[in-house]
Order: C-alpha cells, then sequence, then structure tokens
C-alpha cells in the first residue's frame, strides 16, 4: 500500500466518524437513509457542521479538494454498505455535494483567479449557454469470443477526482491478439452536461466584458439549470491542459466541477435598513403618495407628470394570475416612449436602469431579434449545438431598457412581441425545440416616424439638391 493510498484511508476513517453520528444528533445518518429510500446517490453536506466538529478536515477541504472528496464519497459508500443491505453491489459510486458557509472562498467569475485552483469554491453567476446532455463511457466490458473470456475496462479524465487521464479508445484486441467485442449493454455510463455561467450584469462593472467561466455537471446534476437562470454553484475549480498547446504556450483552460447546485431567488431581497421602514410608514399616510412617487422619479428632468407615472407603475408591476385551467395573465407593464429628440427619453431610460434592482440595457440599432431573444450557437470545442441566453431572457424578473426602438428592423421587432404579452421566448431551429423563460416589463423610447426630424429632412431636400 503507498503512502498516499493510506493518508486516504486514515482521512476516510475520519469522515465515516462524522457521517455515523447515531449517538450524537443523529443528523446525518439520518440524511444517508433519505438518501437511500430515494434512491439518490448524492449527500447534501453542510460545511458549517463538518467546520463544527472536525476543523482540520474542513479546512484541508476547501484548500485540497480532489484527496478530501475522493476520501469523503469512499466514507459515505462504506456508511451505506454498512448500514443499508439492500445495497450490496459495490459498482455504485456515491458523491457529496457541499453548502453552507466559504468565506473568502464565495466569488463570482470575476474574481475566480488563480489563487483558487484546486480549491472548493462557491461561485454565484448567471447561466448564458447549456449545452445537450451526452452520456460518458465509465467502465466498458469486453468479451473475447477465443477465449471466452470477459475483460472489463474504466475510463478517466481531467474532470475526475483522480485526475489521471486514461485513454479514450476502446480496446480492439487483447494481449495476445485476439479480437474483443464490446457489450454495450454491460458498459457503464453517465451524464455529462458543460455550461457557461456569467458574472450577473448588475454587478458587472461598467465598460468591461463580463466574465465567465465553463463549468461541468455530472450524473445527477445535469439539466438541473437552464439559460437564464441565476445560480449558486459549489463545485472544484481546476485547470485542464489546452488542446492547442497548452504545455508550451503556458496558458490553461480553466473549468468548474460541480458539486451542487442551488437557484437563487428571482425575486430581488434588498436589505431594507430601520430607519427606511420608518420613512415608509410616514410616507404611506400620505393622501398623494402616488403624486410624490411621480415626483420623485428623476427630480432632474423637469416636467413629464404622466409619463413619469407611467415608468412608476411599470416599476411597481402587476399582479401575476396563473388560473386553474393553466391561463396565464402577466403582471408586467410596457412602456412605450415616442417624443422628439433632446426631450430626456434617454435620461428617463438611464434612471429608470440606475433604479430598478434587475435592469439591462439595449439599443434597437446595436440589438437583433435573436440577441434580445435566444440563439443556438454551435460549440467550438465540441462541435455541438447549444442554447446561448438573449438580454430578455437575462432579465427574467426585471426590466430591459431598449432605446432607439425605431431603428430596429421590423422582424426584430415582431421577435419581442411573445416576450412581452407571454412572458417565454419559444425557439425551434436546428434541431432544437425550447421554451425559456422572459418574464420582464419593457420599456422602449423612439423617434416619432412623422416628426421634426423627418419634416426638416424633406424642406432640406431641395435645398441640397439645388445647383
Amino acid at each position: 500500500m503507498g503512502e498516499n493510498e493510506r493518508y486516504l484511508q486514515d482521512i476516510q476513517r475520519e469522515y465515516v466518524d462524522f457521517l455515523d453520528d447515531e449517538e450524537d444528533q443523529a443528523i446525518y445518518s439520518t440524511h444517508i437513509k433519505t438518501m437511500v429510500s430515494e434512491n439518490s446517490r448524492r449527500l447534501i453536506v453542510n460545511i458549517n457542521d463538518l467546520r463544527r466538529k472536525n476543523p482540520a478536515r474542513a479546512a484541508s477541504l476547501l484548500n485540497n479538494a480532489f484527496e478530501e472528496q475522493l476520501a469523503f464519497s469512499r466514507a459515505l459508500k462504506d456508511v451505506v454498505m454498512s448500514n443499508q443491505s439492500r445495497y450490496t453491489k459495490s459498482d455504485d459510486d456515491f458523491f457529496v455535494g457541499f453548502e453552507g458557509s466559504f468565506g473568502n472562498r464565495h466569488v463570482t467569475p470575476r474574481s475566480l483567479t488563480c489563487q483558487f485552483l484546486g480549491n472548493l469554491v462557491c461561485v454565484e453567476g448567471i447561466a448564458t449557454k447549456v449545452s445537450l446532455v451526452r452520456p460518458k463511457v465509465v467502465r466498458s466490458v469486453h468479451y473475447c469470443a477465443a477465449t471466452n473470456k470477459v475483460m472489463e475496462r474504466k475510463y478517466t479524465d481531467f474532470t475526475s477526482f483522480e485526475a489521471i487521464p486514461s485513454s479514450a479508445v476502446y480496446p480492439t484486441k487483447d494481449e495476445d491478439g485476439n479480437l474483443l467485442e464490446t457489450e454495450y449493454g454491460l458498459s457503464v455510463y453517465k451524464d455529462h452536461q458543460t455550461m457557461t455561467l456569467q458574472e450577473m450584469p448588475e454587478k458587472a462593472p461598467a465598460g468591461q466584458l463580463p466574465r465567465s467561466v465553463d463549468v461541468i455537471c455530472d450524473d445527477d446534476l445535469v439539466d438541473r439549470v437552464k439559460p437564464g437562470d441565476r445560480v449558486q454553484i459549489v463545485g472544484n475549480y481546476r485547470c485542464l491542459p489546452g488542446k492547442q498547446g497548452g504545455y508550451t504556450s503556458g496558458t490553461f483552460r480553466t473549468v468548474l466541477i460541480a458539486n451542487n447546485i442551488s437557484q437563487l431567488n428571482k425575486e430581488s431581497n434588498l436589505a431594507i435598513s430601520r430607519e427606511e421602514i420608518t420613512q415608509c410608514k410616514k410616507l404611506a399616510k400620505n393622501n398623494d403618495i402616488f403624486e410624490l412617487l411621480a415626483k420623485s422619479l428623476a427630480p432632474s428632468i423637469y416636467g413629464h407628470e404622466y409619463v413619469k407615472k407611467a415608468i412608476l407603475c411599470l416599476l411597481l408591476g402587476g399582479i401575476e394570475k396563473n388560473l386553474p385551467n393553466g391561463t396565464r395573465l402577466r403582471g408586467d407593464i410596457n412602456v412605450l416612449l415616442i417624443g422628439d429628440p433632446s426631450v430626456a427619453k434617454s435620461q428617463l431610460l438611464r434612471y429608470v436602469l440606475q433604479t430598478a434592482p434587475r435592469a439591462i440595457p439595449t439599443t434597437g440599432r446595436g440589438s437583433t431579434g435573436v440577441g434580445l431573444t435566444a440563439a443556438v450557437t454551435t460549440d467550438q470545442e465540441t462541435g455541438e449545438r447549444r442554447l446561448e441566453a438573449g438580454a430578455m431572457v437575462l432579465a427574467d424578473r426585471g426590466v430591459v431598457c431598449i432605446d432607439e426602438f425605431d431603428k430596429m428592423s421590423d422582424l426584430d421587432r415582431i421577435a419581442i412581441h411573445e416576450v412581452m404579452e407571454q412572458g417565454k421566448v419559444t425557439i425551434s431551429k436546428a434541431g432544437i425545440h425550447a421554451s425559456l423563460n422572459a418574464r420582464c416589463s419593457v420599456l422602449a423610447a423612439a423617434n416619432p416616424v412623422y416628426g421634426k426630424v423627418s419634416n426638416i429632412e424633406k424642406y432640406l431636400m431641395p435645398i441640397y439638391s439645388t445647383p
């Protein structure tokens, strides 16, 4: 037995003591029984419990994620096999997911730097691209007709705990040169999916491209996220060798190997102080509160009382109703501002962007219908199709501000009608049929078609054309 294997067994023993807590509070013993009854293979462990019971293991788990998690998953398998008699198969793998407080390892894709490589991190962001679910071979079984023997082979790559890649080629001959037949029915596969996690648009600094990180989901974590979902992913941050000669150039691809995914609340939960609550109660006694709030909206812009009231209603929103027969009545209010140039339409849009907790800006001249709703793109590495969320999907439960609405083409303008009415984006192209949530309000600004600008051009045209 090697030194490393002995070290893993010592750690494994400590994790078995942590999980087998029948005599203590029986928290994880109950969780394991629930996991087995639900036929699941992933146990969610709160890292605060581990920190309270075994602080040395918790600190090592954050810094040296792969070895510790390998020992943790083996310990979970030992506990399940000893307590549950019906789990007699030794081939089943068990997984451990984590939640709780991660301290300085609670990061965004922008702050995920090289110092976190090999660590267990918690990343928050918005899923922009999600690939299709593909099977990935874990163990293949081969039969030799000449010798009447059966052999099996395991496959690992850089995303597994051991990180020792095996050959990806199926063996066709044994050592003596006899032909092998692959028994596909006896081989073991796992689900595999990749997605791109981007930092949230409202948290990205102005003037910089939003950063993103690739996330790998396996087994039961696939299909937990749709494009546009705001998620919190706990996983191992690992460095992979690049395909284009990563060893020579010195640059490598980094991925996050997920072990737990949780959805963030779509509703924006802003912290309200005690003074603000007192002020709200004082304002509630005012009879003309609607006029007061409308005047407080963009106070630097004079006039526009009705416009400000309409924008205030848009920010507050209506009440969404889901009827028993399946009909959905939207609660989102859409507003179109039409006015001549220099009447502060764009300034009102800018104020809404600063005020609304979740707002995404875009312009009609630089946006296409696909860019606003959703697109089917081709992954550069694998060549497979994947869904990519547009601005309206990213602004789910928020506001989309579209300036220069009249500069959009008619086809692009039609593309957002479904979003404004149904709150969904439906895609049917390239063999992909998908429906994404886009329950957002639209605030658009446009110049009149026959306004002053058009009339001035019409009057000035004869002057320009005269010799």
